[in-house]
């Protein structure tokens, strides 16, 4: 690689280093689109901080998942924390937050996902993992496709304040997120 091209990624060795790394790290410039297909710029220097969730994928009910997904540690339950941060939209608004989504799944599966569960915020398509290499992100692959392990970044004026990573609860991980913009 390049040096050029090599300034562009952090190097995470890893998944131990994610939030070592991450953490005052300034957000690259990057656009992705979101459920709409509409480009939404990620690095910014808005007043309200960014709670940036990222998650493997959510189901589709025209569509199986993939092979063996059940057995995979951390796929599952992405259905359900999007209906968490939906669920608690208002609660992040109020602590001058605002939640966006990012998979690796494309426009049209994350469309679909967000009509279907009513999810008003930004869900972001990452499938051509520009965001996931810039960040050095977690990942694991079945059937060729990338995957995206479950992290959340909060970003504030374009530097990235906290990594949470593993996030091994689904259920209280909102919660937890909150306290911490409560207390930051």
């Amino acid at each position: 690689m390049d040096q050029a091209k090599s300034e562009k990624y952090i190097p995470i060795s890893n998944t131990d280093d994610v939030c070592q790394k991450l953490e005052n790290y300034i957000f690259p410039e990057i656009s992705l689109p979101n459920q709409n297909g509409n480009l939404l710029k990620l690095n910014r220097d808005d007043t309200f901080r960014l709670v940036i969730y990222f998650y493997s994928l959510t189901g589709h009910p025209n569509k199986r998942l993939p092979k063996n997904w059940e057995q995979i540690p951390g796929a599952q339950g992405c259905t359900l924390e999007n209906s968490n941060f939906r669920d608690n939209y208002e609660n992040f608004l109020e602590l001058n937050s605002l939640p966006i989504g990012i998979s690796t799944q494309n426009v049209d599966d994350i469309k679909e996902m967000t009509q279907r569960l009513k999810i008003t915020h930004d869900i972001l398509s990452d499938s051509n993992l520009e965001c996931t290499r810039k960040l050095s992100l977690p990942t694991f692959s079945i059937e060729n496709h990338v995957y995206l392990r479950r992290i959340t970044l909060i970003v504030e004026k374009n530097m990235i304040k906290k990594a949470f990573f593993p996030v091994l609860s689904v259920h209280n991980h909102v919660n937890e997120l909150l306290e911490w913009l409560r207390i930051n």
